[in-house]
């Protein structure tokens, strides 16, 4: 990660003409400016205060921006201005830690990803009242015993179920296998982390979508596949006919199953070429499921 230089600080790109030459000029001259890799820290500075927003973007960008430039940039009235500083892996971590409670969603959820986040800034996502921000920490491998603890009593089920989901700590998953709510146990039933014993008493869940989500998941050992070849649910059955990770020998076994649909899947399994799915153009208005926040550019503020 670049370090933030004070302006007060010999630049190495002093002798440069670019670096030295009067800000003016067009709106693209000083973003050409401010682009280029031998401007000086002290024009940079002087950049960040500038008329247009593109330009001070431009400024919020660059790792080699001194503080004292990306500092004023985090209480910029421009939402993409504040976010470009929350992306920006040189941000000294109180700017991120001022930028991890902006007002804009966008501008919070750009901090997650900063690889210059530190303990204090992860705290101060685990107790935001933003559900998507918890939900984005949930998703770190960073992620302290108790920040993890935290979270595994979230309030928000889709927050314990994301960190049920990628976590690495087998004692927050052995937690998670006991909530009360069945996506979040799901979630756990779709995490490779989990152990033998861990998968075992997911075999043996009371709710079917979370036996069948784990034969669709997870490789199982042969006693838990015995067990869930004579399953009570067809779902689990079906989901076993074909799941890709279940041995020949388990998948023949359920060629006999009492349910015809389950039987024939087992049968064709692998037999029958897979349709290509047909692509549609959206209608308008139509939404595309995603599964991280995009933000579309809007009109300007």
């Amino acid at each position: 990660m670049g370090k933030q230089q004070d302006i007060g600080e010999s630049d190495q790109h002093g002798g440069s003409d670019t670096a030295h030459r009067d800000i003016g000029g067009s709106v693209d001259a000083r973003l050409a400016l401010a682009q280029h890799p031998a401007t000086t820290q002290t024009t940079l500075y002087e950049l960040a205060s500038d008329a247009s927003p593109v330009v001070r973007k431009a400024v919020a960008t660059r790792t080699d921006a001194p503080a004292q430039a990306l500092r004023p940039l985090t209480r910029d009235h421009d939402r993409d201005v504040r976010e470009a500083v929350a992306r920006n892996p040189s941000t000294s971590v109180g700017n991120l830690l001022r930028l991890v409670r902006d007002a804009d969603r966008w501008v919070r959820w750009a901090v997650a990803g900063n690889p210059g986040c530190d303990e204090s800034v992860r705290r101060a996502m685990a107790e935001a009242q933003d559900k998507e921000l918890r939900g984005l920490l949930a998703e770190s491998r960073e992620l302290e015993p108790d920040l993890a603890a935290m979270l595994i009593n979230d309030v928000s089920p889709e927050v314990r179920e994301r960190l049920a989901i990628h976590t690495h700590d087998p004692d927050v998953i052995t937690a998670l296998l006991a909530d009360r709510t069945a996506r979040v146990r799901k979630g756990v039933a779709r995490n490779t982390r989990t152990s033998v014993e861990q998968r075992g008493v997911l075999a043996r869940d009371s709710v079917v979508d979370v036996r069948a989500t784990l034969v669709r998941s997870l490789e199982l050992d042969e006693d838990d596949l015995h067990r869930l070849v004579d399953d009570r649910a067809v779902q689990v059955r079906l989901s076993m006919a074909t799941s890709t990770l279940v041995p020949p020998h388990i998948r023949q076994a359920l060629e006999d199953d009492p349910d015809e649909s389950v039987a024939a899947a087992a049968r064709d399994f692998g037999r029958t070429p897979r349709k290509t799915a047909t692509v549609r153009t959206p209608r308008v208005g139509a939404r595309r499921p995603t599964t991280a926040p995009t933000r579309h550019r809007e009109t300007p503020r």
